[in-house]
């Protein structure tokens, strides 16, 4: 349950060794301990650096639980297990893949299996999280989008619209959710400095994982539905949603 001051006192992070994913829970925890619990692919050999690292920032208790993304079927257990120590005040959904952008829309399997991480298993578990918190009255899913997803453009297509497809999927779960006293908050940041986007070239309003995991709190806990990362991006696409076809694709994006 979350606290008389609106702290949570559990956590769930589906992904459980994403930096973006670990920096939210470092914010949260910033704030007073909590319960985590980290849902993270089995043999990930990040995953005891990620209980360290949320051991040493205040976390009262570190629980692992295997999650695989491709593994759908998997997914109904994985969430009552998330839940079997008691309700989960946040979940964060912060797992995706990515790849040569010019490779996956040329290779069959990669594309597919790009577009079974990042849309149908976020689907899956973005179902069964909203089905718990819908039952318990309460609760808070925070959700990894992307700018890519908010105008999918050439340069990345296949990633950009696995974003696209998250984002309005958990748009609407959200209004599905406001009835039963839950939120949800979809995060748009642009490129962050992690190792997921350490191959590509740094791009304009680059931002520190720290600083998403800030915005991503503070817009949660004011029930923000979409939050921009960095905020300015927010206005960059007003404009560019805007711009024809013909010009946006000689756009240097």
């Amino acid at each position: 349950m979350i606290n008389a001051v609106g702290n949570p006192q559990n956590i769930l992070l589906l992904g459980g060794t994403s930096e973006i994913g670990l920096a939210i829970c470092q914010e949260y925890l910033k704030k007073g301990p909590a319960r985590v619990v980290l849902a993270a692919l089995p043999g990930d050999p990040l995953r005891e650096q990620s209980v360290a690292q949320l051991e040493a920032a205040g976390a009262s208790k570190v629980d692992v639980i295997d999650f695989d993304a491709l593994d759908t079927g998997s997914h109904p257990k994985v969430i009552e297990q998330a839940w079997a120590d008691g309700d989960i005040d946040v979940a964060i959904v912060a797992f995706a893949l990515d790849g040569d952008a010019e490779e996956l829309w040329q290779n069959q399997t990669k594309a597919v299996r790009v577009a079974e991480v990042n849309y149908t298993a976020g689907v899956s578990v973005g179902v069964l999280a909203g089905e718990r918190m819908k039952a318990q009255g309460f609760g808070r899913i925070i959700v990894m989008s992307s700018v890519a997803g908010e105008r999918v453009k050439r340069a990345n297509f296949v990633y950009g619209s696995t974003k696209a497809g998250l984002d309005g999927f958990y748009l609407g779960l959200g209004e599905a959710l406001r009835p039963h006293g839950a939120r949800v908050t979809v995060v748009r940041p642009g490129q962050v400095r992690t190792q997921f986007s350490a191959h590509v070239a740094e791009a304009p309003l680059t931002v520190n994982k720290e600083d998403v995991a800030a915005l991503a709190v503070s817009g949660s806990e004011k029930g923000k539905e979409i939050v921009w990362a960095p905020g300015t991006f927010r206005w960059v696409m007003v404009i560019l949603r805007h711009v024809p076809r013909a010009i946006f694709r000689k756009l240097p994006i």
